[in-house]
This record gives C-alpha cells, structure tokens and sequence, in this order.
C-alpha cells in the first residue's frame, strides 16, 4: 500500500494541511504501525480528519457489504459502506435509515465517530442508537467487538470519540421499515423565534421529522423568522397505484464547477434569497409529497456545493442548547441570532432542531435542547472572535459544539462543554496511552497532548 502527501480540508475547505495518506483496498491495511487518524468521505467541517503531516488513513475503499437481511433489516457492512450505497441496496428492498444526518455522502464509520443526528432526533435519538455492535482495530493492533454489552466503555468511547479510540472495521446496525420511497411533507411559516419554538415543541405523532429553516439576517421583531417543516415516510396507500413505491426518482445531480468569488455571497444577496425562499417554501402549508433525496438531502444534488463560499472556504458552526427551563434555549439561540444579525454576516445556511436525551456516548453532541447550524464564510479579522463571543453563551447556557463541525473551539471552551471527559480520557489512556490514534483536531483540543 503506497502512500502519497497530499493537502486535505475537511467539507469546509477550512484549515488546509497536508497530510501523509493511505488508501487501502482491504480491511486489512485500515490499521498502520505509526501514529494515525481514520477518514472516511471528508464530511466532517474542520479539522477532525486531518492529520498535519502525519498519517491519514481512506476508508473510502473498504466499502464491502457483508450480511443483509431483508427479512429484519439487519445490516453488517465496512465501515467505508457509505449511507448512499446502503439506500442504493436496501430501500428497493422496503428499508431505510433509521436516522440519517444531511448528506448520504458519508461513511458508516464517520456515522459513529461523530454519533450523527438527523431530523427524528427528539425521537429516535442519534445514530448510535440503531448501531448493534462494531469491531475495532485498537492501538496494538488487536480487534475488539464492542457493543452495549461487550466493551461497553469502549464503545461509548467510540461514539461520538471522533476516531481517536480506534479504527472502525465493520459496522452492525438495525434500518428501519418503510413502504415507500415518498415522504409526506408539510411547512408551517413561523413569523419570528417565539413562533419557531412553540412550532418545534410541538408533539405530534405524525410528525417523524421536524427542523426550521431560519433567515439569520431577520432582525427586529422577525428576528428568528423561520419556515419549520414537518414529515413522515409515506405509506403506500398515500401514493398513486401507478407509481413505484420504493423507486428512488433518480434525481438530477448538477456540479458547481468553481469557486464563487467571495462577495458573491454577502448580506445583501442572501437577505434577497431568504425572502424568497421564506415566501416560497412558507407558502407550503398544505401536505405534499416529496422524495427521500429533496427531504433529507437537499444540497446532495449540487455536487461541490461548498464551493459557495470561494476558495478561503467557510466554518459551520453547530451548537446546543439544554432545555434547563425552557427560557435557557430560546434566550441563549436569541442572543445568538442577534449577533449574528448585528454583524450582518451572511449565512446561505441556518438550520434550527429540537434534540432528544443523549445517546450515552461520552463525548457525543446531541442533549435534550435546541441545536442552532450556520455556515459563515472565512471572511474579516473579526470572525473568530465573534465566534468566541457564542461560545461564551454556549458555555454558560450549559451547551456544547458540535465536534464534527468544528474548526477552531479552544481547550477551556471544549473542556467546560463536554462533562463526561476526563471518562472519555480514562478510556483513551487504557486502550491507547501512546496516542497512537491522534488527529489535529485532538491536539488543538488537548485531547491527545497533554
């Protein structure tokens, strides 16, 4: 297996490194004997999967399904299988992802390192939540089964420990039942953030998925002005006899083919698609039927969509927000938003959902609150030290960033978010006290250099 030095980003095209790869075609070479950090499709924003001249291990090859069975839905596969290739096999067959993040273009072992979410969060918790078991490649080389009874502590480790417990092997998880390849959808225009919470709480059974668009440049009193979509799997008595029910629609894929030039996207230009798209998708009161790809992955059908942002690339930033009381999320999101407004930086993106419990996964994302998603250009001095200022808000609302998005969160910040790490450390400290897994996001973070 050769080796080649290449400069690698995360989808956020920000920081760049470069970093010594591998790409293996066996599960085999997953493992080296020198330091190194697992990457699957590259989804993760920031730094997670890099390696600064250090090693970088593809998955992108182990992508080899082992065990299906349609009869149950369960599936063993590598954990270079991506969510795509397993819609592409299982849902003609009658099964879907059980929860699925924004984008099929990722790989089960990401899926797991950075315990995923969707839209049924507050529902059917993360993605680990659907994960039977999965076999690791530890740092002597050895393979461990872990599941919730096997190597628990390990495999709570794993979830959410963003690669650095382990190599992921292979994969064993429980897909979900569905009729159709349809959704039923339904929008609901919420005038400002008030609105937009009371539309998120709402308990409805019919409502499977649930997640708010926000126009992040609103300000006043449509401040957190929101169009808040609701859906559910169709059934296939909801869908003409003369439709194939579980065929996918084959949906048009287009390529960005450059890099806008980096004023493309600014205050004015987005505040104009947002009232469009606020008038256009509110207007949506009505159920609709829709696809499984224009449901949940939306930007999948422009490929390089990151693109958008030119090429200094952009950082999301993702965090929650706990249900303390109520008032602690909406007032925390609301500060947030008002800087945001203030600072008139354009987010093409800004996407607001209700969260479930936690999974169990010491240093996994998702707890019982608000999780508030926007993409910000790498654009003025003063970006990051806006981004410190949400932190602090963060912090103290008792909240947390996400990992998987992140590009820049300093040590005491991370340290203050994440309670359950000094267990996450027990952990890495037995099975791995050399670091021999290590990633530039573990060192900026203090997790494998202390």
């Amino acid at each position: 297996m050769a080796s080649a030095k290449k400069f690698l980003a995360g989808w956020g095209r920000y920081p760049v490194q470069e970093c010594i790869t591998w790409r293996p075609e066996r599960a085999s070479g997953l493992y080296l004997p020198t330091p190194m950090i697992s990457r699957g499709q590259g989804r993760s924003y920031g730094d997670a999967a890099l390696n600064e001249n250090g090693n970088v291990v593809l998955t992108e090859r182990v992508n080899r399904f082992l065990d299906f069975d349609s009869d149950s839905g369960e599936l063993r596969a590598e954990a270079g299988v991506t969510l795509a290739e397993i819609i592409d096999v299982c849902l003609p067959r009658g099964w879907f992802l059980p929860v699925t993040p924004g984008t099929k273009f990722v790989s089960l072992g990401g899926c797991i390192a950075a315990d995923v979410h969707g839209k049924n969060h507050h529902r059917d918790g993360a993605f680990s939540s659907a994960v039977e078991s999965f076999s690791l490649i530890v740092a002597d080389g050895t393979v461990l089964n872990c599941s919730r009874n096997e190597n628990s502590d390990v495999f709570w480790a794993t979830v959410g420990g963003m690669g650095l417990t382990g190599a992921i092997k292979d994969v064993s998880l429980r897909l979900r039942p569905v009729e159709t390849a349809r959704v039923i959808a339904k929008h609901q225009k919420a005038q400002d953030l008030e609105q937009a919470f009371t539309l998120l709480a709402e308990e409805d059974d019919s409502n499977e998925y649930t997640v708010a668009w926000i126009d992040c440049l609103a300000r006043g009193r449509s401040l957190g002005r929101s169009v808040v979509m609701h859906g559910r799997h169709a059934t296939a008595e909801e869908l003409p006899a003369s439709k194939s029910v579980l065929a996918t629609g084959g949906r048009k894929v287009r390529t960005l083919p450059i890099d806008l030039p980096s004023f493309a996207l600014n205050s004015v230009s987005v505040s104009l698609f947002n009232a469009i798209y606020y008038r256009r998708e509110g207007g949506k009161q009505k159920s609709f039927v829709t696809d499984i790809d224009r449901y949940f992955y939306p930007l999948d059908s422009i490929h390089h969509w990151n693109r958008l942002y030119g090429k200094r690339g952009f950082v999301q930033y993702q965090c929650v927000l706990p249900i303390n009381t109520i008032d602690t999320a909406f007032e925390g999101i609301k500060r947030i938003l008002e800087q945001l407004s203030a600072s008139r930086r354009a987010s093409f993106l800004a996407v607001l959902k209700r969260l479930g419990p936690e999974s169990g996964g010491l240093l996994s994302f998702p707890q019982s609150g608000y999780t508030l998603a926007l993409d910000l250009p790498v654009r003025g001095k003063d970006l990051f030290a806006m981004l410190d200022r949400l932190d602090d808000i963060v912090v103290k609302a008792g909240g947390r960033v996400y990992l998987a998005k992140d590009a820049r969160l300093g040590r005491d910040s991370f340290e203050a978010m994440y309670p359950r790490l000094s267990e996450w450390r027990e952990v890495k400290q037995r099975i791995d006290p050399n670091n021999h897994f290590d990633s530039s996001m573990a060192r900026r973070l203090g997790l494998t250099n202390e």
